[in-house]
């Protein structure tokens, strides 16, 4: 018992160190590694959603044995952090010089975001539930450090910063969740007028039919930076 367990210890230690050679699914098929098998996964979770990922279905798509995955990944926990911290990757724009545009950084950084999690859903409900890997922790650090460059007090840092992520998140969950037709949006809004002596408010504003939701978020990320804007 004791060999075996230091068998594997060996195995998975050779995996961490990257001193593994990878395994070949097959002779026409690329070398099985970790990027492949989360850039699968990632297709996976994007055609079938979470309930669709199972190491089973990866590896089918792999063209690999599931066993083979093991000596890449620990498990599908793991399979899920590493797909969503994939997804979060921030490639923003080179600069040579610091930048004084804080606000501009602030909305590329949050705008990219909320871009990457509408193009992968499932990386929106997914998040909040995981370990926060590099990638997002990358993100949130570049917002501190713009944030403390603006001025934000240290002591304000916090409350800034999950402010702008629940704002992120809570607009892009609505945005992926409200999925309503055209038709569905008008019936509902002929539904308010017949009522609107109960809700005047939102029937005179027309807000079932406002469907400008890339317009809304930048309009109220404003509003957000707006009060974040040392006086």
């Amino acid at each position: 018992m004791a060999a075996k367990r230091s068998g594997a210890q060996s195995k998975r230690s050779q995996r961490i160190s990257g001193t593994l050679q990878p395994t070949h699914a097959a002779s026409d098929e690329p070398a099985l590694s970790r990027e492949r098998i989360v850039a699968t996964a990632v297709e996976l979770l994007d055609a079938q959603g979470l309930d669709g990922l199972t190491m089973r279905r990866l590896a089918d798509r792999l063209g690999s044995g599931v066993m083979s995955l093991y000596w890449h990944v620990d498990n599908k926990e793991d399979v899920f952090d590493l797909a969503l911290d994939s997804v979060l990757e921030y490639r923003g724009p080179t600069q040579t010089v610091e930048s004084q545009d804080w606000r501009g950084d602030v909305v590329h950084v949050l705008e990219d975001w909320r871009t990457s999690m509408l193009r992968h859903p499932w990386s929106a409900s997914l998040l909040p539930r995981r370990a926060l890997g590099p990638n997002i922790l990358g993100r949130l650090e570049l917002l501190s450090k713009t944030l403390s460059r603006a001025g934000v007090a240290d002591a304000d840092l916090n409350v800034a910063i999950w402010s702008l992520w629940n704002y992120v998140m809570g607009a892009t969950i609505t945005r992926a969740s409200f999925d309503l037709s055209d038709e569905d949006r008008a019936a509902a809004q002929q539904r308010l007028e017949r009522l609107s002596g109960r809700y005047p408010a939102i029937e005179r504003s027309h807000l079932l039919l406002d469907d400008d939701w890339d317009g809304a978020f930048r309009k109220g990320l404003d509003f957000l930076l707006d009060g974040l804007a040392p006086r």
